[in-house]
């Protein structure tokens, strides 16, 4: 196929791009370098720096079969203090995207959307089926886009797939994460192994959980890419499917840390603060239905998750 992948010089982005190249096809990386890199977009990719709302000039070349769509700004707390952004950008541009791929008759859509959409949940693990009840904007702007890829494939024959998931790490062929700021857990543990912070700070020792610390589903990178691309092939016209991903295994904040220590040999100092806000005591996902419909599961363990996000950050320094 010949695809459009937007947000590409962005982690996941860079990754899914090495690994639809890996699998023969012909990709054109189209970001704006906002949070992006240009070193992130992988050889072998056409590479056009332009926002999403000029996607259509691309489209319009001709011969795209299908668009993967990274292209979202994600940091929950900006989308909290500046909203607009969240609701031009995440919205307004898919809408934007939608349109050009009406206007070329580019039919496929896989769209990288977020456990954010939940929001707080009693359910455990969360099943799409799960109420999407997002307590923030970002939350709730990928939310309105399921909306209109419903909408879209309903009226317009569209072959959409969006893909929810929680917490991912780890690297692929070179390409691992390179967040500014950075707000993942793995990533800002393992800037304190090399020496880049004093410590990390841990937010809540009280929950009801094993070792008082919260958990989270974690799932590698390449795992993550791998599945966008079953989802590639499967999308049906007038169809549009959600599914989770996540390892379907939790780990607490102190299992993440310890691990750490295991991989990289170095003490990581913490600091405890109080909980914060809104950080319910468990985030698991259930993956069992793209298990079923697609035969996708997360195989690399968390060890392997840390391992992989340590070489790509000691390569980076």
């Amino acid at each position: 196929m010949k695809v459009l992948v937007t947000g590409g010089a962005g982690y996941i982005g860079s990754v899914v791009t090495t690994q639809l190249l890996e699998a023969g096809h012909t990709v054109t990386v189209l970001d704006n370098l906002t949070t992006g890199v240009a070193a992130a977009v992988p050889e072998g990719a056409r590479f056009v720096q332009a926002d999403i709302k000029q996607a259509g000039g691309v489209l319009g070349e001709g011969g795209y079969d299908a668009v993967m769509h990274f292209a979202a700004k994600s940091q929950v707390g900006e989308s909290m203090t500046r909203p607009e952004l969240y609701w031009d950008n995440n919205v307004a541009g898919t809408l934007a995207l939608l349109e050009a791929m009406r206007a070329a008759e580019v039919r496929r859509i896989v769209f990288s959307s977020t456990a954010a959409t939940y929001g707080v949940t009693g359910d455990e693990p969360i099943t799409e089926d799960t109420p999407t009840v997002p307590i923030n904007p970002y939350g709730q702007s990928k939310v309105a886009v399921d909306y209109a890829l419903q909408g879209e494939a309903a009226a317009h024959g569209l072959a959409a797939i969006s893909l929810r998931y929680f917490n991912v790490g780890g690297s692929y062929a070179g390409f691992g994460e390179r967040h500014d700021p950075e707000t993942h857990l793995i990533p800002n543990v393992l800037r304190v192994a090399a020496g880049l912070a004093p410590s990390v700070t841990l937010y809540g020792t009280d929950y009801p959980t094993p070792d008082g610390t919260a958990i989270r589903d974690y799932l590698h990178v390449a795992d993550l890419a791998e599945a966008h691309l079953l989802a590639l092939a499967a999308a049906a016209p007038g169809t549009h499917r959600i599914y989770n991903l996540g390892s379907g295994t939790g780990y607490s904040v102190n299992e993440v840390i310890t691990t750490a220590r295991q991989v990289t040999g170095h003490s990581i100092p913490v600091t405890t603060l109080p909980r914060r806000a809104g950080d319910p005591p468990v985030l698991v996902a259930s993956s069992a239905r793209i298990t079923a419909d697609l035969g996708w599961k997360a195989h690399r363990p968390l060890p392997e998750i840390i391992d992989d996000a340590w070489t790509f950050l000691q390569s980076a320094l």
